[in-house]
């Protein structure tokens, strides 16, 4: 008999998985449920619901750290945040639009869960790297916590590297603690129109290796810009590459102006200033221009930043190709027709010659149950993930099978 665990505190977590691990019985561990469809699919009776833990445990503004609970909504977060002038630094994803779901249904457990990062990561770092602590409860049975409240806290293992990016494979996470910074003053973003995707890889190159501190580099090819709610590149007709600066406004000013002087010679320059600027780039942060329609297959390819646009030509010659560039050309994001196999051989074929990694972010259930969600492992690798998964989690009943079959 299926049935719905809800625990409102860790030890009640802790009585959960204890029980699972008695029972063998698997645990399907949800919050809101708006990352269920990343990942693969996997059946289980007996779900662990955390939506109970919710909830601010501190924050502290002056020491820029924040504790909160895993199912905490990271709007309520960011909101939070906003009335001190702070940030989320590694900009988490909202998954809610490729999903067709409501937006802004995403916790902090999830975010860290998945290792969720937007186009400030090129300046600021992975989710991965904000978190400086957490309480879980292993699938041993075992509470246990790792790091603390400041950045030089760790000893031994840093487990908060591990755990980011495990899809709740490996731990419950009751408690996270994570570092946050000021936000911004003012926001300027320069797009350059018109150019073809190799070009806008060298400006892009060009920007990032400047010295007016970029904090965001990304192109949408003319099929994709038009898709785009802002003002002026919904009515460029033309393809645009945008280049983030941010910080202090005279500063913000000053490197605006250099930056367009150096990038001159790549064509035409405009200039968004702060709300559509915002805008635009939390259309890149969510890939909404991706979004509809629903039927079709989203990728996420992580591959060298200056080898992006060659993948994507390579694709395009035989499948129809929508994508676009974020972290400067290092991160594309692909949506394909819907087919049986997600195209899956043509993506991971294609960016072999290259290195890097695909994930199959969107597709049916028995897509991505006979597809390779996330970039398969050597033999090594594979082995290690094994022996990780063991040490965490022996009796495989937290998630099992959500990354890998068998794991």
């Amino acid at each position: 008999m299926s049935s719905t665990i809800k625990p409102i505190d860790e030890a009640q977590v802790l009585d959960a998985v204890v029980w699972a691990i008695k029972a063998e019985a698997p645990l399907d561990i949800v919050s809101t449920g708006s990352k269920r469809d990343l990942g693969r699919p996997f059946q289980a009776e007996h779900t662990l619901d955390l939506s109970g833990l919710s909830g601010v445990n501190f924050y502290e503004p002056e020491e820029l750290v924040l504790s909160a609970k895993p199912a905490t909504p990271v709007s309520q977060i960011e909101g939070l945040l906003a009335a001190k002038k702070q940030m989320l630094a590694f900009e988490p994803m909202n998954l809610g639009p490729i999903f067709g779901q409501p937006a802004d249904r995403g916790t902090i457990g999830g975010v860290f869960a998945c290792n969720l990062s937007g186009p400030r990561r090129i300046k600021a770092g992975a989710a991965r790297d904000h978190l400086l602590g957490f309480n879980a409860v292993s699938g041993r049975g075992d509470p246990f916590k790792s790091g603390g409240r400041v950045v030089k806290n760790v000893t031994g293992y840093d487990l908060s590297k591990l755990i980011t990016g495990s899809f709740g494979t490996l731990a419950v996470m009751t408690e996270l603690t994570f570092k946050v910074l000021p936000a911004p003053e003012k926001t300027y973003t320069v797009l350059v129109a018109g150019l073809d995707d190799a070009t806008a890889t060298a400006a892009m190159s060009r920007a990032m290796n400047s010295a007016h501190e970029v904090a965001g580099a990304a192109h949408l090819p003319a099929d994709i810009a038009v898709a785009s709610v802002v003002p002026y590149v919904n009515d460029a007709g033309c393809a645009i590459t945008a280049l983030r600066l941010e910080g202090f406004g005279p500063s913000v000013e000053q490197r605006c102006r250099e930056l367009r002087e150096e990038l001159a010679g790549f064509g035409s320059l405009e200039e968004l200033h702060s709300r559509n600027s915002a805008v635009f780039w939390h259309e890149v942060r969510d890939a909404t221009y991706l979004a509809e329609p629903l039927n079709r297959v989203i990728w996420r390819l992580s591959v060298p930043p200056a080898s992006g646009h060659a993948v994507v030509a390579m694709l395009s010659r035989d499948l129809d190709v929508h994508a676009f560039y974020d972290w400067s050309g290092g991160l594309i994001w692909l949506s394909l027709p819907p087919t049986r196999g997600a195209d899956a051989l043509a993506v991971r074929s294609a960016i072999a010659g290259f290195g890097g990694h695909a994930t199959l972010v969107r597709a049916p259930a028995n897509v991505r149950a006979s597809v390779p969600v996330f970039q398969p492992q050597t033999g090594p690798m594979a082995a290690l993930s094994g022996r990780v998964k063991d040490s965490f989690d022996p009796k495989r009943v937290l998630n099992p099978g959500r990354m890998r079959a068998g794991l």
